[in-house]
Parts: structure tokens; sequence; C-alpha cells
């Protein structure tokens, strides 16, 4: 396997074990390959959630630009939903992870094709 297939399983692994989720791999992989090569890097592959900065870009960059949701509260406590059910102690909150449930949260998977 190559080093974003290893990567896949292992987000796969996390949606089973830390999030109780059976992931869609179609999806997942689509998910992770729109992160692009933010999935390489040791600090942008995870999200830090206890960051304001860091939620504000997700909020940003993500739902608002890629998912084209229109802005509102509603998006920041999808996040915090997420990254509770990621777990808050949980230390490596996976990039394309969160992006992942947040994709479903929002029933957005159309925009993966």
């Amino acid at each position: 396997m190559g080093k974003r297939e290893d990567l896949i399983a292992r987000y796969a692994e996390d949606l089973r074990t830390k999030c109780g989720i059976e992931p869609d791999m179609d999806l997942l992989t689509k998910v992770t390959i729109g992160c692009g090569p933010a999935i390489y890097d040791a600090d942008a592959s995870t999200v830090a959630a206890t960051q304001p900065g860091e939620i504000e870009t997700v909020r940003t960059n993500f739902l608002i630009k890629k998912l084209g949701l229109p802005d509102g509260p509603e998006l920041t406590e999808a996040i915090h939903a997420v990254i509770e059910t990621y777990g808050k102690s949980e230390r490596n909150k996976y990039r394309a992870v969160v992006y992942y449930m947040l994709t479903k949260h929002f029933g957005k998977e159309q925009i993966y094709g």
C-alpha cells in the first residue's frame, strides 16, 4: 500500500474505534484526497480543537468554502459536536476524519461526487 492508502486505513480505524462509525470508504478516500498535501504534514494533518483559530479555519475554509454552507452558529456547533464524538481527550484528531464527519453531518456527500 502507498502512503495515502495507509493514512486512509488509519482514518477508517479512528472512525471505527474512537467515533463508533463504520466509514463509507469511497467517501473517506475522496475527503482525504480533498485535503491535499496537508495529510502528509504532521501539524496540518490534525485539527487543534482547543485553538479558536483552528475552529474558525475549519468553519471558513471547509464548511463555507468547500461544502458551500451558509454562515451561522450551527456550523461551529457542528464542529464542536464532531470534536465531542471524536473525543476531546484524543490528542490527534485527524483533519480528514473531522472533515468526513462534518460532510456526513450536513449530508453533503454529493460534493465529492
